[in-house]
């Protein structure tokens, strides 16, 4: 065997990773808000980008007015031209009272945008303007701040820092207040301990303890809870409900989750009737007492796809125009400007620029013709859906997507992340539509996982309180409608929609037919 050295041509295809093809993959995946981002920032970066302004729905320029054809005079059309002169600026005291049906002395002065000062017999007046200063201002200050006027929403914490300035003086206090306020989270609970903020303060724990125990004093009632338990027991205290009874049941929540009434009245030694009043306090605290200040507003999911009815029976599929960004690229201002461009540098930049702008918007125009191809398989494949609801949604995976149009489920996957379709059912994403497929019984066509796990609970919502439905019992009822479901498949859906056990259902039903309504409203 002898080593030989030779040259060869070899032809080959490969996929070589650009940054634009990594550009156009990293767009196609993006939400609306990251796409907005980046579209923001590379028209900071590349000086040939300019956004696109929406064409005016109307003309921007207003509308002269109509003047008369003979030039007769510089009055409008149909007026006189010295008609108006003679007796609009000194009307008689009598015309004007005439033509409002009023007398002038009997109007409030603020009511009265000029001033009437009578001349000569009293026949005429003179209308002249009021000071401005009698209203308030004059014409030499300022315009008055409106923005200064603006109402902000109080956080929780601007809500306790107030307070604490009015309930102690002490720079100490003052300090440990300051840093437990910071502590508190959105909903009102403290995320530190007190040996941990009085390790990182160098403070006693007695004193940390001390102020902690003033901010819990403070408004909302049960803020700085370290525990919900906690949180019950301030509101409790302020409302002088703190009894034995019921500090017996704080201390035991997890029987009041279980609904575990029997053990709740043992350990409490009351009867039912005490023990459904107790409850019912319970349920009137607020569990999460900070959420009534500075609560983010909800963001609302923006469809990037519209769906809607045609008058044929078919569905007509569009693009939300409002959620695309609009980008050009300036080609005059390029060629203006590498006129004047002497320097290699300068033109390789230029050049550069031209080449990414162009990149870019074709890149968007891509990613929202695939989004609209996405979206139409999506919804032929799901027209029972849309027009039915949700009981007729089929199982839909990304393969099935792909294949009918002619893409790769990598593709198909990066579209259907972060994106949403606006139907007549609502807002809904786009990974909604693919759901597992629940195998038939006895060979009838298979159910989507959704639409099984909404019949799950339209069975439970209809059962009686001498009928509640076990897993098994809902096992028989599924395959009695053709679903070849487990059992331990209707327990992990029952558990996903935050349905309890039917022994739990069963103890809510005995006590509403009881008339424990308050106990029911502890899940």
């Amino acid at each position: 065997m002898s080593l030989v050295q030779r040259l060869e041509v070899r032809q080959g295809q490969a996929l070589v990773m650009t940054p634009q093809l990594l550009q156009a993959i990293k767009l196609l995946q993006l939400s609306q808000l990251d796409l907005a981002a980046y579209v923001e920032a590379e028209l900071e970066r590349n000086p040939l980008l300019e956004r696109a302004e929406p064409e005016p729905t109307g003309t921007s320029e207003a509308a002269e007015p109509a003047y008369a054809e003979d030039g007769a005079g510089d009055g409008f059309e149909g007026a006189e031209p010295d008609s108006w002169l003679s007796n609009e600026l000194n009307p008689s005291r009598g015309e004007i009272e005439g033509d409002f049906d009023t007398r002038l002395d009997n109007v409030f002065p603020d009511d009265v945008p000029v001033q009437a000062r009578e001349i000569g017999g009293g026949d005429m007046l003179s209308l002249t303007p009021p000071p401005y200063g009698s209203s308030g201002g004059s014409f030499d200050a300022e315009a008055p701040d409106f923005e200064a006027t603006l109402t902000a929403e109080t956080s929780l914490r601007d809500h306790l820092a107030g307070q604490l300035d009015l309930a102690t003086r002490n720079p100490m206090e003052r300090l440990i207040g300051g840093f437990l306020i910071d502590a508190v989270d959105e909903a009102g609970y403290l995320r530190e301990t007190v040996e941990g903020v009085a390790e990182r303060l160098g403070a006693d724990p007695e004193t940390v303890a001390r102020v902690l125990t003033l901010v819990q004093a403070f408004d909302p009632p049960g803020v700085a809870a370290r525990d919900l338990a906690e949180c019950l027991t301030i509101q409790l205290r302020e409302r002088d409900r703190f009894d034995p009874a019921m500090q017996a049941l704080v201390s035991r929540l997890d029987l009041v989750a279980k609904r575990d009434f029997a053990g709740l009245r043992r350990l409490c030694g009351v009867d039912d009737e005490d023990l459904v009043d107790m409850l019912g306090e319970i349920r009137r605290l607020d569990p999460k007492p900070g959420r009534a200040f500075g609560s983010h507003a909800a963001e609302v999911l923006i469809p990037d796809v519209f769906v809607r009815a045609a008058p044929d029976g078919s569905w007509l599929v569009e693009l939300n125009s409002e959620a695309l960004p609009r980008v050009l690229v300036n080609q005059s201002y390029y060629a203006w400007v590498v006129r004047g461009a002497t320097a290699d540098g300068d033109k390789a930049f230029l050049s550069e620029a031209l080449q990414n702008a162009n990149w870019l918007t074709r890149s968007l125009e891509q990613r929202a013709r695939t989004i609209l191809k996405v979206a139409t398989e999506i919804v032929r494949q799901q027209d029972g859906f849309f027009m039915y609801g949700v009981t007729h949604l089929r199982p839909l995976n990304l393969k099935t997507v792909a294949e009918a149009i002619g893409m790769h489920e990598s593709t198909v996957s990066r579209v259907t992340s972060n994106k949403a379709i606006g139907t007549s059912r609502g807002t809904l994403e786009m990974k909604y539509f693919f759901t597992a497929a629940i195998p038939g019984a006895a060979g009838a066509a298979a159910h989507s996982s959704e639409a099984v796990r909404h019949r799950i609970k339209q069975l439970v919502d209809g059962e009686t309180p001498n009928d509640v439905l076990s897993d098994d019992a809902l096992v028989q009822k599924l395959r009695g409608e053709g679903v070849d479901i487990a059992r331990r498949t209707v327990a992990k859906y029952r558990e996903s929609l935050r349905i309890p056990s039917s022994i739990e259902r069963r103890r809510e039903h005995f006590a509403h037919g009881s008339g424990h309504h308050a106990a029911l409203a502890l899940r």
